[in-house]
């Protein structure tokens, strides 16, 4: 009799119908281990039926049933397969090709959809997961290109034992990647059909199944982050400067709501007028400069802002600090980030950050001190929220407690030149005074003008 060459897992959940083609199409020489995770429609007696080993797994979840199955299996590899005739288990002997050939310890299936395979429903929870893959391979380094966390993979079986898996939801497929690229395993994709389902999706045919699936997904990747300030790969290159990301903080220049230091003496009217004008010429100025991507993180009605050239994300609720924290962590790459309130920045005054980014080695941040003790610019070559939530804003010892957050988690920070935020009428016009022939200087001129001309009217009504 010859020895099972491998066992396929299939987590089974209600798959009934389409289990006699499923196990029909596993490989000559391979074991099917069936795990009932709490079918109601009788799959684990058809499955024993038609000759599959069944294990019951009462425990309900992805990561629970094969990790059960994975305890059962006995041959050299192990494979993971889902049960509802969407994956084909006659490509599993491709994937055991490139184990046998030595060119990798893990083989993933990176599935391409036939037509129809993936309803809209599904196309949308995809791009949820697909968001979830991005930040794993950020995680985990350039040495896995992974392009899916499709079910259908392999491995040795106790190698994979060995990685000690816990996750026993919806998490288990990106804990094994990340905990294999961890332990320095050489992962692989290979391109495998993907064909309509039998049946209903457990995970991305309902919203609470894609919501379980994403939160799980979120947490593992939490949890394998790396140390504040390291980046995932020692030898990883931080990219240079030209793929920086600039983001300009900003909220609609509504009066009332904008600059409410400068009234009095300025009118609500005034400080949104000059609010106006220092928010157009920072976006002037981030325009000019080099950059990947240029983004408008904006509170309020973005069509009030003449944001051309910039993506538009908005700011979500909460204080300043988790603002800025939910920032840093939505975008990839070296990230910039600049206030609406310094109306006088230049390229120069940027000119070290761009500088020291353009090598490999520069400086992990930079800090750009407010002369109000606040801070005009922070910058991180990996962005990481952690690094600004809780910090205290809008006090005077602000850009200090911000500064030593940066030093105490091991970075290297330079520091830019200090700028005055316009945050009151003195600001204004002391700023507005070094950008003559600027719009900014026109508006707080004409603003001054308005409120000389106010005071002298009072003076003369006076008694």
């Amino acid at each position: 009799m010859n020895a099972i060459r491998a066992d396929v897992i299939f987590p089974c959940l209600d798959e009934r119908d389409a289990l006699p083609w499923v196990l029909g199409r596993v490989p000559s020489g391979w074991r099917a281990i069936v795990v009932d995770n709490g079918s109601s429609d009788g799959s684990g007696q058809l499955a024993a039926e038609l000759g599959a080993t069944v294990v019951v797994e009462p425990r309900r979840g992805f990561g629970a049933a094969v990790h059960a199955g994975l305890e059962r299996a006995s041959a050299p590899f192990a494979a993971v397969c889902d049960a509802d005739g969407s994956l084909d288990p006659a490509d599993l002997p491709r994937l055991l090709s490139a184990l046998d050939d030595g060119d990798a310890d893990l083989v993933l299936g990176a599935r391409r959809p036939d037509r129809g395979a993936w309803p809209l429903h599904a196309r949308l929870a995809n791009t949820a997961l697909a968001a979830v893959l991005r930040s794993a391979a950020l995680r985990v380094g350039s040495r896995v290109p992974l392009t899916d966390l499709g079910p259908l993979r392999m491995a040795r079986t106790d190698a994979l034992r060995g990685l000690g898996l816990r996750d026993r939801r919806s998490g288990y497929p990106l804990e094994m990647v990340l905990r294999a690229a961890e332990a320095g395993w050489r992962i692989t994709e290979l391109p495998v059909r993907y064909a309509p389902r039998v049946g209903r999706s457990k995970v991305t045919g309902t919203v609470r199944g894609t919501l379980t699936a994403v939160r799980d997904m979120a947490a593992l990747l939490a949890e394998h982050r790396p140390p504040l300030g390291r980046p995932a790969d020692d030898g990883a290159r931080r990219p240079a400067a030209p793929e920086l990301t600039i983001a300009v903080v900003a909220k609609e220049c509504v009066p009332g709501r904008v600059k409410t230091r400068l009234c009095p003496p300025f009118s609500p009217e005034e400080a949104a007028l000059v609010a106006t004008s220092s928010l157009e010429a920072t976006l002037g100025v981030v325009r000019s400069l080099p950059a990947r991507r240029r983004v408008l993180f904006f509170e309020g009605d973005p069509s009030a802002a003449d944001h051309a050239g910039f993506d538009v994300l908005a700011q979500p609720s909460g204080d300043l600090d988790a603002r800025l924290a939910a920032l840093f962590d939505a975008v990839d790459g070296p990230l910039l980030v600049l206030g609406m309130d310094t109306p006088q920045l230049t390229r120069d005054d940027l000119a070290p950050l761009f500088d020291d980014w353009r090598r490999a080695d520069g400086a992990d941040a930079w800090f750009g001190p407010a002369v109000d003790g606040g801070f005009w610019a922070l910058a991180l070559a990996r962005p990481d929220g952690r690094l600004i939530r809780g910090v205290p804003m809008s006090r005077p010892d602000t850009g200090r407690r911000q500064l030593d957050r940066l030093r105490r988690a091991g970075l290297t920070v330079g520091e830019l030149p200090p700028l005055r935020d316009v945050d009151t009428a003195a600001d204004a016009r002391d700023v507005a005074a070094t950008l003559p022939g600027t719009d900014f200087a026109a508006a707080v001129a004409r603003v001054l003008g308005a409120v000389a001309h106010g005071a002298l009217g009072s003076a003369e009504a006076a008694p």
